[in-house]
């Protein structure tokens, strides 16, 4: 049993070290306040997160009544792929997989090179927050262009995507309710909007292939089409860009730094990625009454997976809160595992591995202006700025 808060100051600057207390009390205990039992080891974490008797959701029967002021941002998250399970997550996934394919990805590398040479270029002397000039810039770009979505509407995606996913932060309250449940339909009408124009016009992205899949009848609906539209823009840019902050913040704080070898790049990325996770818990429910770790769940009860604890479990990782950039990294669990693993994975990876070189390469004296601190919105783990200088 473990009392830690997560809007601690401490911990939000820091949560690791309480991460090792709670992996020291065993494959699973009672996080006090969230009021449900978690796991920080890795073991643990990598079984539930595949173990189909545990889903992302409740069971129906056993779902709470939802809020009239929350209406239509639950209806949205009862089509979203994060929560829902087979069959409709199955035929929803491999729509977006024919679409979201690793050609049309690694076709947009040289762009992403291309845009990071620019906002480079463009950074103003003296100090500055690299979070607007170049973390958060380059996932919304690049999610844009492949959606169709103008560019120019990128700040106002930004703003209703940072007002929907805030629902998920530890400090929720009525007023971030009804921001949320306001972004959720300014988007909706905004995106409705655009397949209408997209369906007129289509073009070569991935909007309108969507678009062809729920004409052609494979199954997606248009609130299916338009919820699947506003997660690609949400998910596809929230973690990257706390992925890009988090991991230049560890370059810069242990000086490691990129070569010519882009496996080996490869390997920093993935360890900036296992060392400081944007998203630090999932969160599962059983399906049934089942023992697993010890613990009899009950059909319905909640279990909370620990992803950035998972990250540091020493029986996994040899000095795990060390950052070393040759380590092998391939069971960190930052993107998850299972039926629900990260589909934007390559995605994310593909624009780090593209964007990070080139800014320490053209800034080779880029450092901290002072010390980073981190945005109180756990689950979530990303910095509220990064003052640089160069």
């Amino acid at each position: 049993m473990i009392s830690q808060s997560p809007l601690d100051a401490a911990f939000v600057q820091n949560p690791y070290p309480a991460y090792d207390r709670m992996r020291e009390e065993g494959a699973l205990f009672h996080w006090d306040d969230f009021g449900f039992l978690c796991s920080a080891q890795h073991a643990v974490v990598n079984d539930l997160l595949r173990d189909r008797r545990f889903a992302s959701e409740l069971p129906e029967d056993l779902a709470p009544k939802i809020p009239s002021h929350l209406r239509e941002f639950y209806a949205f998250e009862s089509r979203s792929i994060l929560g829902i399970e087979p069959p409709s997550h199955t035929r929803i996934r491999s729509l977006l997989t024919k679409a979201f394919t690793n050609r049309r990805i690694k076709e947009m590398a040289p762009q992403v090179q291309a845009l990071s040479r620019d906002l480079v270029a463009n950074f103003p002397d003296g100090e500055f927050d690299l979070l607007p000039a170049f973390a958060e810039v380059i996932p919304v770009t690049v999610i844009c262009r492949l959606l169709g979505v103008p560019e120019d509407m990128a700040p106002q995606l930004l703003l209703w995507s940072h007002d929907m996913v805030a629902i998920y932060q530890a400090r929720r309250n009525r007023a971030l309710e009804d921001r949320t449940e306001a972004a959720t339909v300014a988007f909706m009408d905004y995106i409705r909007g655009f397949v209408a124009e997209r369906r007129k016009a289509p073009k070569d992205d991935l909007i309108s292939e969507l678009i062809s899949a729920r004409d052609e009848g494979e199954k997606l609906t248009e609130d299916e089409l338009i919820t699947t539209c506003i997660l690609l823009l949400n998910a596809g840019h929230e973690a990257t860009v706390h992925g890009i902050a988090n991991g230049v913040k560890a370059l810069l704080e242990t000086g490691v730094r990129f070569g010519d070898d882009e496996k080996e790049n490869l390997g920093i990325i993935e360890e900036t990625i296992r060392f400081d996770p944007p998203l630090h818990m999932f969160t599962r429910y059983a399906l049934e009454d089942v023992t697993v770790a010890g613990h009899a769940f009950k059909r319905g009860e909640q279990v909370g997976l620990l992803l950035a604890a998972a990250n540091r479990d020493p029986a996994v990782f040899e000095q795990p809160a060390t950052f070393i950039p040759t380590r092998k990294n391939a069971r960190q669990l930052a993107f998850g595992a299972g039926l629900h693993f990260c589909i934007g994975a390559p995605l994310a990876r593909m624009e780090m591995l593209n964007s990070m070189p080139i800014l320490l390469a053209a800034c080779p004296n880029l450092t901290l202006a002072e010390t980073p601190i981190y945005a109180d919105r756990y689950h979530f783990h990303g910095l509220e700025k990064l003052m640089v200088t160069r």
